[in-house]
């Protein structure tokens, strides 16, 4: 069954399991015994809501410097670190006016030239929470006025003390969507591997969650990578590509995902032969026949969700794709950082062609390496890989897109060590770029940013941290947490004891 090494019977206890947690248990008693029984109520998943919760609650308090002015303090927004994309949009994308995102009327596009630049599957969650945001001011007695707002300018609106409590609804509805998200994120992360729920923690409890979650909407594609890694677990090939079309239809990285499901079909079509040779040929094509129907149940799924978009016309819905190609060298990436410090203006399409080339090899490389593992790879540990190396060369990395990583690091790598290192380096860059946006890491004299450049590096090198101990589990399972000698040492006993006792 696809995934099904992912499963096991066993019951992991991240104190017996992960050294870190072992020693801090040590201030509660020590690592759980053989002999501890359950909680009737608390199990490892509803902890792992709970802690969700708490996480999202403080995330939401961080933003509460923001909230409070509605994001009108442009200071503020960079000294607390609390800035959103959510309000500006609001009113900058029509939003305040219920405008289709993807309308062709001309009286609609000429009030508002800039389109959502973003998949479909965003401009609709946006869309329909501003919808949601109205309603409920219309349900308090505060009804929004559209065809009032049409005689203000749209700088204007932002201004507006009406359209301000609007906003202020409109962050509430998407935060409140956000959450349950991130709870069925983390419940289905928590299934992945049944005897490894706790995995699922280094997201649920994870600071850079905290920090972005609400950023922008990259949530409603991150649910959607988890829903696949549960699906593909489970043997569901179909449920596992309607999973990736959809996160394609809202974010493009789900999308690599479907290249680790092919190099996992080609591992497991490949059988020992005589001497040990391989003899593809002479084995079933089950596995590539699933890869088939994740491929075309994909490849649906993402058709279907373009057709409200490109009802009107294929104009606005063009968009996404110019302006990430026509996108130069921006926040966070390292051509930002070789740009600056060199003092000239990187050509673009130089910036695109050797982005491509290098992620392009990349994905080779991810291929051999998961052909010539010893065993085959999980999901998560080829999902990792491919989104970082995206990540790692793209021409723009947004303090949020750490939260692309989130599901599929925690359980490519679930190490508490390794997690903090990782995501110690995320919190430090989530400070450091709202600083230097804020014009606060300009030195003195004038000059560069160069502490700027310092955390996209240290942000980097994080990253490729991580990358460095995933292809070293692939390459040794011995060192995987996940199926290490460890995890087999802890798994061997709980099975032993299920077995019949007889006289």
């Amino acid at each position: 069954m696809p995934g099904s090494q992912e499963r096991g019977d066993a019951h992991v206890h991240p104190t017996q399991d992960d050294p870190v947690a072992g020693r801090l248990s040590e201030a509660l008693g020590g690592p759980v015994g053989s002999r501890a029984g359950r909680h009737p109520w608390w199990t490892p998943v509803r902890v792992l809501l709970a802690i969700t919760a708490i996480t999202f609650a403080l995330g939401m308090l961080q933003k509460a410097p923001c909230y409070e002015n509605t994001w009108t303090d442009g200071t503020t927004r960079y000294t607390h670190m609390c800035y959103s994309d959510l309000p500006y949009l609001y009113t900058g994308r029509g939003l305040a006016e219920l405008a289709w995102p993807y309308s062709t009327d001309e009286d609609v596009r000429d009030r508002y030239p800039q389109v959502m630049e973003y998949p479909v599957g965003i401009s609709y969650w946006a869309w329909g929470t501003a919808v949601a945001a109205q309603w409920l001011a219309g349900a308090t007695g505060d009804v929004p006025d559209l065809d009032a707002r049409s005689a203000l300018s749209v700088d204007q609106l932002f201004g507006d003390l009406d359209v301000q409590r609007e906003i202020r609804g409109y962050v509430i509805v998407n935060a409140a969507g956000f959450a349950l998200l991130t709870l069925l994120a983390v419940w289905l992360l928590a299934g992945v591997s049944p005897g490894r729920p706790w995995d699922a923690v280094f997201m649920a409890a994870s600071p850079a969650l905290l920090l972005t979650a609400l950023v922008n909407w990259d949530l409603v594609a991150v649910v959607l990578v988890a829903g696949a890694l549960w699906a593909h677990a489970r043997g569901r090939p179909v449920l596992t590509g309607l999973m990736i079309g959809l996160g394609t239809a809202t974010k493009l990285y789900p999308l690599f995902l479907l290249g680790a499901v092919l190099v996992l079909a080609l591992r497991r079509d490949r059988r020992p032969g005589p001497r040990g040779t391989i003899d593809p040929a002479a084995v079933p094509r089950r596995d590539l026949a699933g890869f088939g129907l994740t491929t075309l149940a994909a490849v649906a799924a993402w058709v279907v969700a373009q057709v409200p978009a490109l009802l009107g016309g294929t104009g606005p819905w063009t968009v996404f794709w110019s302006f990430n190609d026509d996108r130069g060298a921006d926040l966070g990436s390292l051509w930002l950082v070789a740009q600056q410090a060199s003092g000239t203006t990187i050509d673009i399409g130089l910036i695109n062609d050797v982005s491509l080339v290098f992620f392009a090899a990349w994905c080779v490389g991810v291929l051999v390496l998961g052909l010539v593992a010893p065993e085959p790879p999980r999901l998560a540990q080829l999902g990792f890989l491919l989104v970082a190396g995206f990540l790692l060369v793209n021409k723009v990395y947004s303090p949020q897109y750490v939260l692309w990583l989130l599901p599929l690091a925690a359980l490519a790598r679930p190490r508490w060590r390794d997690q903090v290192v990782w995501q110690g380096t995320e919190v430090l860059y989530f400070a450091f770029v709202w600083w230097y946006l804020g014009g606060f890491l300009a030195p003195a004299g004038g000059g560069d940013a160069g502490f700027y450049w310092l955390a996209i590096v240290l942000r980097v090198l994080g990253e490729v941290y991580l990358v460095s101990l995933v292809v070293r589990d692939v390459l040794s399972p011995r060192h995987d947490p996940v199926r290490g000698p460890v995890a087999g040492r802890l798994a061997a006993p709980r099975l032993r004891s299920r077995l019949p006792v007889r006289a």
